[in-house]
């Protein structure tokens, strides 16, 4: 393995275990934020895509990257943000997808179904399962997230929107 190749899966090992602020039982690898780690001339360059853009925790994403490389033994890197192609639904892998709904937030539909707030299409209850839900509010607790409510087993839950 070259130099170079061994820095790229020492960093990518540090930024995949950099946890989400907003949802920290996830990563920021499994959330899709993360779209690339490459080295360029012994510098570890890191590309993350918001999963909105002015979302207020792309910096603490960004100085906790940089944190964890620096914690890794790599001094040399950089974080930059990358707007396009904008982030979607479709990048959370399905892990993450299981441990939302382990935390009782319903996970998104597939990014072609529409975006969550004019979508149709009933969201299981990540509690009992149940299609029998309502919006209470596109707000949650977060701007990724909607307050819903399971008419079967009465628990509030979030969603995570669908973009």
């Amino acid at each position: 393995m070259s130099p170079d190749e061994d820095l790229r899966k020492r960093a990518e090992a540090a930024v995949a275990a950099v946890p989400d602020p907003e949802l920290p039982f996830l990563s920021v690898a499994e959330l899709g934020i993360v779209r690339e780690v490459a080295v360029r001339d012994g510098r570890v360059e890191v590309a993350i895509t918001p999963t909105y853009t002015g979302c207020p925790a792309t910096a603490v994403i960004a100085a906790d990257v940089g944190a964890a490389l620096r914690k890794a033994g790599i001094a040399d890197a950089w974080v930059r943000t990358v707007l396009a192609p904008a982030w979607t639904t479709d990048s959370l892998s399905e892990g993450a997808r299981a441990k939302l709904a382990d935390a009782g937030i319903a996970p998104p539909g597939p990014a072609a179904r529409g975006h969550v707030l004019f979508d149709a299409a009933p969201i299981a209850c990540p509690r009992c399962g149940s299609e029998a839900t309502e919006r209470l509010s596109p707000f949650g607790s977060t701007p990724c997230k909607a307050l819903h409510r399971c008419r079967a087993c009465g628990e509030p839950f979030e969603a995570f929107k669908c973009l």
